[in-house]
C-alpha cells in the first residue's frame, strides 16, 4: 500500500470512530450510517475500483463541505470542527503526497 493508501486509511479509521462515537454518545444513528457508507464509498473508490481515486476525492469534498457547515452552523469544534480540519488535511495531503 502506498502512502496516499495509508493516508486515507488513517481518515476512514477516524471517520467510523467518529460514526460510532457519535452514535454511542448521542444515539446518533445517522451518524453511524453516514460514516459507514462514507467509509465504504472511500475504501471502494481508493483501494477496489482501479484508476478511482479521483471519487475518493469527490467524497472527501463533499465530506469538508459537510462538516465545514455543520462547524460554522454550531460554533463546536468538536466533533465537526476537527472533522472539517482531518479531512481539508486528508484531501491536501492526497495531492501532495
Amino acid at each position: 500500500m502506498n502512502s496516499v493508501g495509508v493516508l486515507l486509511s488513517i481518515y476512514i479509521v477516524l471517520l467510523l470512530a467518529g460514526g460510532l462515537i457519535g452514535f454511542l454518545k448521542a444515539g446518533s444513528k445517522a451518524s453511524l450510517i453516514a460514516s459507514l457508507i462514507s467509509a465504504i464509498l472511500l475504501g471502494l473508490f481508493q483501494f477496489v475500483i482501479p484508476g478511482a481515486g479521483y471519487a475518493a476525492d469527490i467524497v472527501l469534498g463533499a465530506l469538508l463541505i459537510f462538516f465545514g457547515m455543520r462547524f460554522v452552523k454550531g460554533k463546536k469544534f468538536m466533533p465537526a470542527g476537527l472533522m472539517t480540519v482531518v479531512t481539508l488535511v486528508t484531501l491536501i495531503l492526497r495531492f501532495v503526497i
